[in-house]
């Protein structure tokens, strides 16, 4: 069962969400509205479900009783949420349209660094508990995060679900790939597995027949790692 904070965290996700589709709803001139989902509503069900190298697509809905039963509070919240608010647009015939962005990377407008920014300042620190706990997860440029909500709103024809995603790499293959890209930060060459074999990808044609293409995983890291940099949180060859 939820503690009181997860509670709130729910209801605070739920509600929210209905709140702002309530809105949306009294505005006659309303065309469409674009909620940002995640890919944590789409990936998380006990590994045993999936075939071998399963392509997850936007019929996927991760299992609430397993992200209950292993305290993932965050995707209960999108998936209750996400859920609610197709329900309320049909119930009320609202255009809606979903994006499921998985990791966001990329630069920082705000000085402020929020939970993801964190995590990526924590593993150019040499900080590895977060991305152990990850494994293996989808990346993807917050750039064209921004161009998947612009393409779904304005394109007449969108509907439905849509993965947002760039690649796929276990926490193995990113910390490599790190470490030799950026070799005077503190990055380990590689992660203890703590979730056995892992082979899911995503499956990301919906979007990309829109004609989104995809910035690759060392565009997102340069940028990430600039933006740290200009930020104050990095420097070369500091832990």
């Amino acid at each position: 069962m939820p503690l009181p904070l997860q509670e709130e965290m729910l209801d605070s996700a739920i509600n929210g969400t209905l709140n702002v589709l309530r809105s949306c709803k009294k505005n006659p001139f309303l065309k469409r509205v674009v909620l940002t989902s995640s890919s944590s509503t789409v990936r998380l069900r006990d590994e045993a479900e999936f075939p071998p190298n399963v392509l997850l697509d936007e019929t996927s809905w991760s299992s609430v009783e397993f992200c209950e039963s292993i305290q993932i509070w965050y995707a209960v919240a999108k998936i209750l949420a996400e859920k609610s608010a197709w329900e309320f647009a049909k119930e009320n015939n609202i255009d809606l349209v979903a994006v499921l962005p998985t990791f966001v990377i990329g630069p920082n407008l705000s000085p402020v660094l929020g939970p993801t920014a964190s995590d990526v300042l924590g593993l150019f620190k040499g900080e590895t508990e977060k991305f152990t706990i990850f494994g293996r997860m989808g990346y993807v440029h917050i750039d064209d995060v921004a161009s998947c909500h612009i393409l779904v709103y304005e394109t007449a024809g969108a509907k439905g679900r849509y993965i947002c995603n760039s690649a796929v790499l276990g926490s193995d293959e990113l910390v490599a790939l790190l470490a030799k890209r950026f070799p005077s930060f503190p990055i380990p060459k590689s992660l203890p597995n703590i979730h056995g074999e892992q082979t899911y990808g995503y499956n990301t044609s919906k979007i990309r027949k829109l004609g989104l293409e995809f910035r690759g995983v060392e565009e997102m890291f340069d940028d990430s790692v600039e933006s740290l940099k200009a930020h104050g949180y990095l420097r070369e060859g500091a832990a």
